[in-house]
């Protein structure tokens, strides 16, 4: 494989990793969530969590399963690839809803997640997670609707099946 093409498929697998994480946050899904490190990989997300990256997965579930519903996107994603390391950028809006009372408070983060990969034994893993708040809110909504009760928070969330992520 040209060096070139090596470059596209490794930034491409990296992509991959880094929506993986939000997916496995948003479905509670922790096994999916550590998939993305290296066993000695750090996070540090400032006051929230400092210390071992599969520690912060089982911090974010734990926090979202006391919220209604969650939802994580991913935007700008820059990537570096050098051999068998590479470092991204990748900018995160969190959307979690919460009930305060009788009301439904939307919490809106927007953080960016300065990653260093490395590339051990054929396999991609973050080595070292910066993420960075942007800005953050909390503001009263008032749903329009309902969720679709299809959806769930963990594997037996449709998408599980239409990916084939039972063996993740």
């Amino acid at each position: 494989m040209t060096t070139s093409l090596q470059t596209l498929v490794d930034k491409q697998d990296i992509t991959e990793l880094i929506y993986r994480y939000c997916r496995s946050v948003d479905r509670l899904d922790e096994a999916l969530g550590y998939s993305i490190w290296h066993d000695d990989g750090i996070a540090d997300y400032g006051d929230f969590y400092r210390g071992p990256g599969r520690g912060v997965i089982d911090l974010i579930c734990d926090n979202h399963r006391h919220t209604l519903h969650h939802s994580h996107q991913l935007a700008n994603i820059l990537i570096n690839v050098d051999g068998e390391q590479a470092g991204s950028e990748a900018y995160v809006t969190a959307n979690l809803r919460v009930k305060q009372g009788e009301t439904t408070q939307q919490i809106t983060v927007w953080t960016r997640y300065i990653d260093r990969w490395e590339k051990r034994d054929g396999r991609w893993g973050l080595v070292k997670r910066k993420a960075l708040r942007d800005f953050d809110e909390v503001r009263e909504v008032t749903p329009m609707s309902q969720p679709q009760s299809e959806g769930s928070r963990d594997r037996l969330d449709p998408s599980y099946s239409a990916l084939n992520l039972f063996e993740s």
